[in-house]
């Protein structure tokens, strides 16, 4: 690699890869623009309350679906638009997915941190346009790529200029219709110099059938796991009501318990510090 990426990224105010624990939250997907700012306001208020920095997370369309009848949310055109609105209302940066080439270039006028899905990870000249747009990127792991083999993502995104790079470990393939984390990956990420995020929610599915399942009663036991491994930052989908939800309703949080969830992970962040350090 020509350039080292950053060990720590800044988004907005929020830094990754510091010493607080960071979080990247929000719905699966935008059901609507009174939603996003309903979530937002509320995550911002915990967040602030515990000292965490946090970047706004909602997808403005969900790609990879399991069936033609599936929700797959607004748009780019709309998505963006409300986005924008829930920083300039929050004061929060914000994220969402991109899909392909052609989506980077409106999507990075809007956000502050781009995000790569975990099925498109090894898609080098996506990766490489979203290298190139100026904004810090999180790539999502895929759940067929082995912890080590990440560099290559990284080499791909330092390659097109950029050094603000996440990595985000969202469970492997575990046979059919099944995750495990290996929580090995998280050190095995961190040793390549960047930020690493454990993504809570989608470690929890059960992919297969018509609409993907899960159970969140996990969420805690693997986020404890991985925070106690040195992840950085928790990837938490959250929704006021999650059974609800047009996506991802077994594996969200309920907006309600967000802030018991971060004390507790924000106790073991500090542990693992202290560790760390002797």
């Amino acid at each position: 690699m020509k350039v080292k990426p950053e060990k720590k990224v800044r988004v907005g105010d929020a830094v990754f890869g510091g010493d607080r624990l960071a979080l990247i939250a929000g719905p699966c997907v935008i059901e609507s623009r009174e939603q996003c700012l309903r979530l937002a306001e509320h995550i911002k208020k915990v967040a602030d309350e515990l000292r965490v920095p946090c970047v706004f997370k909602a997808s403005y369309m969900k790609a990879n679906r399991s069936s033609v009848r599936s929700f797959t949310g607004p748009g780019s055109e709309k998505g963006l638009k409300i986005l924008e609105s829930v920083r300039k209302k929050t004061g929060m940066p914000v994220l969402s997915d991109v899909h392909c080439r052609s989506e980077v270039k409106a999507a990075a006028e809007v956000l502050d941190m781009i995000q790569v899905p975990a099925f498109l990870c090894r898609q080098t000249s996506l990766l490489m346009e979203c290298g190139a747009a100026g904004k810090p990127v999180n790539v999502k792991k895929g759940q067929f790529v082995a912890p080590e083999d990440t560099r290559y993502i990284v080499e791909k995104l330092v390659s097109s200029g950029c050094k603000n790079v996440l990595l985000t470990e969202r469970g492997s393939t575990f046979g059919y219709h099944n995750l495990v984390v290996d929580m090995r990956g998280i050190t095995t990420m961190r040793s390549l110099g960047v930020p690493v995020v454990f993504d809570v929610t989608h470690s929890l599915q059960r992919p297969g059938g018509e609409r993907t399942s899960g159970d969140r009663d996990f969420a805690a036991t693997l986020a404890r796991a991985a925070v106690a491994a040195g992840s950085d930052a928790l990837f938490v989908e959250t929704h006021e009501k999650p059974d609800s939800a047009l996506s991802d309703a077994e594996t969200m949080l309920p907006a309600s318990s967000l802030r018991q969830f971060l004390i507790d992970m924000i106790g073991i962040r500090e542990a693992f510090l202290k560790c760390a350090l002797k």
